[in-house]
């Protein structure tokens, strides 16, 4: 009852952006950067292991980026970059790039979620959750309309196929859990009805355990939307996730009673319960206070504990923190249960 787990990526240590940064400088061979990815990989592993958490992944160490680098590097039919419109400031969604799709998007060699599942299977102790962007996502960076796609939704289920492939091949390899992240399905929730048609259209034929992640946007650590998940109710009960994962500690716990729903309907809730945009770092005893508030809503056996996003955007010692207080806090909540 009440495991612990992380929604995917993982705070980066110093060394690590200075490697990005040579890489980027074309200053690293082949196997100097196959060797960094590696050391990433295993320190984030070490890092949750360390921690207790129950359910890890590899940190997302490997794409360096949410998304675009990660991901858009292995497709083919993209082509003219547009730089981001406002280039000087701080830091903000509004600094991002987008291309044009010039030929329909392919991945003739796959994701890469594949490669990174099997390293990560060889190093790590505890089980494995595979995230990966979803189709509606990952389909944000490319204009339309364009010369193949009229809207977005036409790019991800483009995308949809492309996933879908990736996803069966993770189930051969014996990967038994993943995570399709859909932030954008909160932010855009004026269609949840094709949301939930795309969804599972995406993981039709994937035998495995499978989450939806659904938050508002952590690039720079900052939210891109009014942060309700209500109008996405009652529609995204379909989907064929057999858990959500959603952000509430940032939001203090709010529409923590949309959880009674979902276990209603059969799902498993991932309670987001600290904060990874926030340097405060929570307590055993507040985690388990906000377990508590949960379990009024969720049973035991349908509730995990996260933090709100990855700790992509938020500094290692942080990260560590928070993690030993999201496990702590949990151990804290099963003894009372027991």
């Amino acid at each position: 009852m009440i495991e612990t787990s992380v929604i995917g990526s993982y705070a980066w240590p110093s060394w690590f952006f200075t490697s990005i940064e040579a890489m980027k400088r074309n200053e690293y061979g082949i196997r100097d950067i196959e060797e960094t990815l590696n050391d990433a990989v295993d320190l984030a592993i070490r890092d949750q292991e360390d921690a207790g958490v129950d359910v890890i992944s590899d940190g997302e160490m490997r794409r360096i980026g949410f998304f675009t680098a990660g991901f858009y590097g292995r497709l083919t039919g993209l082509g003219n970059m547009e730089p981001s419109p406002r280039r000087i400031g701080p830091a903000g969604h509004d600094q991002r790039e987008r291309y044009e799709a010039l030929e329909p998007i392919a991945a003739p060699e796959g994701l890469g979620l594949v490669a990174e599942y099997r390293y990560a299977r060889k190093r790590a102790q505890r089980r494995i959750k595979v995230p990966c962007p979803g189709p509606y996502t990952l389909a944000g960076r490319i204009k339309t309309p364009g010369k193949h796609y009229r809207d977005r939704m036409e790019v991800a289920h483009a995308f949809s196929d492309l996933i879908r492939t990736e996803l069966q091949q993770l189930v051969r390899e014996g990967a038994d859990f993943i995570q399709l992240d859909e932030p954008s399905y909160a932010v855009h929730p004026d269609a949840p009805s094709e949301f939930v048609k795309l969804f599972n259209r995406t993981v039709d034929g994937v035998d495995a355990r499978i989450s939806i992640h659904l938050c508002f946007g952590n690039f720079t650590g900052r939210p891109v939307a009014h942060r309700t998940y209500a109008p996405l109710f009652p529609h995204i009960l379909d989907t064929r996730a057999d858990e959500f994962a959603m952000e509430f500690a940032n939001r203090e716990l709010a529409e923590i009673e949309l959880t009674a729903r979902l276990a209603e309907a059969g799902k498993d809730v991932a309670a987001g319960l600290v904060d990874v945009k926030n340097y405060f770092v929570e307590s055993p005893d507040l985690v388990a206070q906000r377990i508590r508030a949960l379990l009024a809503y969720v049973p035991p056996e349908r509730l995990s504990v996260t933090p709100d996003c990855g700790f992509s955007q938020t500094a290692r010692w942080a990260a560590r923190a928070k993690l030993r207080a999201m496990t702590e806090g949990a151990r804290i909540a099963r003894a009372e249960l027991a």
